[in-house]
């Protein structure tokens, strides 16, 4: 029940990193736009790329090697070599302690793989709750040695997963912009003149006679939530331009339409000019 709540947690916690780092990256807040919990966990998904997979699974796998190895038949030779090699790992868990305090001295040159030094901290204080370690310690330690190295590991391992969540959502986020033209494309009409920051969007006054008067166009979609709009325009930049917040009401009529998709994008960058 304990490891399960402590997973629940990790995952709540990295979907608030996730969510936080990534619409930071549009000046938005994201405890402001009141994602649910629900919603931070499924976000937390994001983690679960192919690296991150393979390593949980070689950390399920390598405690039941010696089973499978038992399993495939393998010589005796084979199989005491193997162990041999276990406990040694396991032995030498201060030095997967010490090689993480050394990276994190080196952290603004280990850049962006900070996230390897807490992790080599965290394993290596694991490794020392094996028998193997255990056996090779002369000293016993008390059952509150035992419990405030795992306290310690479960910390780094929280600090790695703030730190693969945050890089992740910066990522994305930087992608995103730059394939901004990809996103639902939105068509803003409004009875009166919206006070839009500067560089706005396309604006036509359609005449007196439109209920609607003003049209903005040439933005795209961020997210939307409890009918507001959070919308950047076509050619957005991160350093001096805002991300503009429409709340849909009677004055305001929203229009959502597709992107540019990818193969539209080739066909008009091979597109031949033509002269005048």
């Amino acid at each position: 029940m304990g490891a399960t709540s402590f997973v629940g947690g990790l995952m709540l916690y990295a979907g608030y990193i996730y969510t936080n780092a990534y619409f930071g990256y549009f000046h938005l807040d994201s405890l402001a736009m009141g994602f649910s919990t629900f919603e931070l966990v499924m976000r937390s998904l994001r983690l679960a790329a192919m690296p991150a997979l393979e390593v949980m699974a070689l950390a399920l796998l390598v405690p039941a090697i010696p089973r499978l190895l038992i399993a495939l038949h393998l010589p005796e030779r084979h199989l005491r070599r193997s162990h041999e090699l276990g406990r040694a790992i396991a032995r030498a868990y201060l030095g997967f302690v010490a090689a993480g305090v050394v990276l994190m001295l080196l952290w603004r040159w280990i850049q962006p793989f900070a996230w390897s030094a807490p992790l080599l901290v965290a394993a290596g204080l694991l490794l020392g709750q094996t028998r193997a370690a255990a056996a090779a310690d002369e000293s016993h330690r008390s059952s509150w040695e035992r419990a405030v190295s795992l306290l310690v590991a479960g910390l780094f391992l929280i600090w790695v997963v703030a730190l693969v969540a945050g890089q992740l959502g910066r990522q994305d986020a930087r992608r995103d912009a730059d394939q901004l033209v990809r996103r639902v494309a939105v068509v803003v009409l409004s009875t009166d003149p919206l006070s839009i920051a500067p560089p706005g969007p396309n604006v036509e006054d359609l005449g007196r006679g439109a209920h609607y008067r003003y049209r903005y166009s040439g933005l795209r979609l961020l997210i939307e939530r409890d009918h507001r709009y959070y919308l950047l325009r076509l050619g957005w930049q991160k350093s001096t331009d805002p991300t503009y917040v429409i709340e849909d009401d009677n004055t305001v009529r929203i229009e959502l339409r597709p992107g540019t998709q990818p193969r539209a994008l080739d066909h008009v960058m091979r597109k031949p000019a033509i002269t005048a």
